[in-house]
């Protein structure tokens, strides 16, 4: 299929899927499942690009179950591409919650699920607070074309940066991925600056956008939209009930 027409069907998907998300969304942080556990930028929410009621749900689940991409040699994501159950995480090298869910749920759910096999994790870079974000987010893109995303996921996110104070400089971006055992700094470098990179991120920012993603971090567990760092058990649960749904 042509790319230009895989990517037609791609639009078509988030659109229909995207006031589905919104209004799981917006009701997860109505209830105050957000507040506390998530960050947003001073930028006005993206509005959904489709009214809640326009699809079925039946739709609707499908729909958001085809955001998965499961290509077995994205190196921006772990796990099995088969996994019954995926979870779509979009976040920002500066969020401190995403910091939190990366340090602390996020291990438990690779042990406890990812190296059963039971559990994708595919992430968006979702850079929400400006230069030093978007940086960050090409150079974690950089590293994962020497294999070593996922290291610079774990060092970028070993501490609680300050937004856009110089933390994530071009100079300090290199360190981290030194630290991250990427061979190549010079390729790292090249990488992290190309047109590449910046179509990389561009697609995942333009698939938040258009599900209605505002803050970070915000997921997607099959048909389960989460917002915020939430509880591990908040989690779990999702995970638990997607692959009951997914046996079926």
């Amino acid at each position: 299929m042509p790319s230009s027409l895989r990517a037609r069907r791609r639009r078509l998907t988030l659109i229909a899927v995207s006031g589905a998300v919104v209004a799981g969304l917006a009701a997860i942080a109505a209830l105050g499942g957000g507040s506390g556990g998530s960050e947003s930028p001073d930028r006005p929410a993206a509005a959904a690009s489709s009214p809640v009621g326009e699809a079925t749900l039946d739709e609707q689940q499908k729909s958001l179950l085809a955001l998965a991409r499961r290509d077995a040699k994205d190196p921006l994501a772990m796990g099995r591409a088969d996994a019954p159950v995926v979870l779509i995480a979009y976040a920002d090298f500066q969020c401190a919650f995403c910091g939190k869910f990366a340090r602390e749920t996020e291990r438990q759910l690779v042990s406890t699920y990812v190296d059963k096999g039971d559990l994708r994790i595919e992430w968006r870079n979702f850079p929400v607070f400006g230069a030093e974000s978007e940086r960050a987010a090409r150079a974690s893109w950089a590293a994962g074309q020497q294999g070593r995303f996922w290291q610079f996921h774990d060092v970028a996110y070993a501490k609680e940066h300050a937004h856009n104070k110089g933390e994530f400089s071009t100079a300090r971006l290199r360190e981290m991925a030194r630290a991250a055992g990427v061979r190549d700094l010079d390729r790292f470098a090249t990488d992290m600056e190309s047109d590449a990179a910046q179509a990389s991120v561009g697609q995942d920012q333009g698939e938040g956008y258009t599900l209605g993603v505002s803050s970070t971090p915000a997921f997607v567990v099959n048909t389960t939209p989460i917002l915020g760092a939430q509880p591990l058990s908040t989690f779990t649960d999702a995970i638990d009930k997607a692959a009951k749904e997914a046996r079926r």
